[in-house]
């Protein structure tokens, strides 16, 4: 084990987290917890881009505002002990995890929300869910004051709703992408994944099965890589699929021919699970 790892430093409140003394570099790894290798690697990217001298601040934070109602907020899952654990092994150096009551005051009523980026796809099947992400990355950017932020391609959309709310609010905050790390199946690794029973994670190796088809297919046609996507996607009897779209990867508004900067994106349920998943296209 890292001898760094030991000493991680777990916050539960804002005013700890904004008298913490300051290393050269800061950069912030915003998770909701139930860490996996996937963090894992979010976690080694921060750490190169903190260099010798820097730190790694990883938050914990299950985020009510971008649950919708009747979603699985109350169950995700919160394993506090495996979580540091994760992190000492990770040699992370701050771990911030406060609770609900402490980011939000009951009386709240200022929100930071992105209104072009986040209107489609995830925005549109889960109204208000960017909204509550926007508002919670911005506290913690606010509260942690990173140099540099870590996240994942797998959310690829809430990405680009980030970066486009770093630039317009002007937080001086690198926001470095990680590619997405996945299961030997193929299957995007996520907290969610453990909700599914045997029968429907099999059947989940499917959603990479279309990406890739889709991808490979030299196709132009957006219709057309729809269309194979969701041929296969339905190969899986238990799979519902919500959208499966191409877009332009910059504005993700549609396109109706697929270019270099273009890309697929899907939304499957499983069951009570919902899985998301991306690929770039040419």
């Amino acid at each position: 084990m890292d001898k760094a790892a030991v000493h991680v430093k777990i916050l539960t409140t804002i005013a700890d987290a904004q008298t913490q003394p300051r290393a050269k570099r800061r950069v912030l790894v915003p998770t909701m917890g139930a860490l996996h290798k996937a963090h894992g690697e979010l976690i080694r990217v921060a750490r190169d881009a903190a260099g010798e001298d820097g730190e790694v601040a990883v938050s914990i934070f299950v985020n009510p505002l971008q649950f919708e109602p009747g979603s699985d907020y109350k169950r995700y899952p919160r394993p506090e002990k495996a979580d540091e654990e994760f992190c000492r092994n990770a040699g992370v150096d701050l771990l911030f995890r406060p609770s609900a009551d402490e980011v939000y005051a009951n009386d709240r009523s200022t929100f930071v929300e992105e209104t072009s980026l986040s209107t489609t796809l995830e925005g549109k099947s889960r109204p208000g869910h960017f909204r509550g992400v926007c508002t919670v990355v911005a506290k913690l950017f606010n509260i942690l004051a990173p140099d540099a932020a870590v996240f994942g391609e797998k959310d690829f959309q809430q990405l680009a709703v980030i970066r486009r709310m770093s630039r317009d609010l002007n937080f001086k905050i690198d926001i470095i992408a990680v590619p997405t790390v996945r299961e030997e199946d193929g299957l995007a690794c996520s907290s969610r994944n453990q909700y599914l029973d045997p029968e429907e994670r099999k059947q989940a190796a499917v959603l990479h099965k279309a990406l890739q088809a889709a991808a490979n297919a030299s196709k132009k046609s957006a219709n057309e890589i729809v269309v194979l996507a969701r041929t296969i996607i339905n190969e899986a009897p238990l799979a519902r699929i919500d959208y499966v779209e191409v877009a332009d990867a910059e504005t993700l508004k549609p396109v109706e021919i697929a270019g270099p900067n273009s890309v697929l994106l899907l939304a499957v349920s499983f069951g009570n699970t919902r899985l998301i998943d991306n690929m770039r296209l040419g």
